[in-house]
């Protein structure tokens, strides 16, 4: 079967008043890039609707892995944000304690306690995420809410 392109002679023979948009798409020119907001106010100009729906589902499975695990360090945590760093297939865990950390010292332990459970965290947003490969979690910890 051939295609029958309309030629713009077609169009404006068939208009009243013809201008530049005739024989354009009704949605053409609608679409804009997405802007979300980040919670400590920054925006997120250009990220694609599955990316930030990714990072959602991730940070909902995360909050409950770690409610639920067996480590009181990693129980103690709750996760700010997760963004795509550069893009989805390695995102940025921003986790942050629900008490406060004394020392450099108690720092580094909840860093070893997430490097330690990385493996389990990752099967686990694996398993409740539908993608043929699982993100790469890397974790940041900050003393409060950003």
């Amino acid at each position: 079967m051939r295609h029958h392109a309309i030629s713009r002679k077609d169009i404006y023979g068939l208009c009243a008043d013809p201008s530049a948009d005739d024989g354009v798409g009704p949605h053409a020119g609608l679409r804009q890039p997405s802007m979300v907001r980040q919670p400590h106010g920054q925006s997120r100009a250009g990220l694609d609707r599955k990316a930030i729906q990714l990072c959602h589902q991730v940070a909902e499975t995360l909050e409950e892995v770690l409610a639920e695990c067996g480590d009181a360090v990693l129980q103690d945590l709750r996760v700010v944000d997760v963004e795509p760093a550069p893009d989805a297939s390695r995102l940025l865990v921003t986790v942050a304690p629900d008490g406060v950390l004394e020392d450099r010292q108690d720092r580094v332990r909840v860093h070893e306690h997430l490097v330690r459970a990385a493996g389990h965290l990752r099967s686990e947003v694996a398993s409740a995420i539908t993608r043929k490969r699982a993100p790469v979690l890397v974790y940041r910890l900050t003393m409060s809410e950003c």
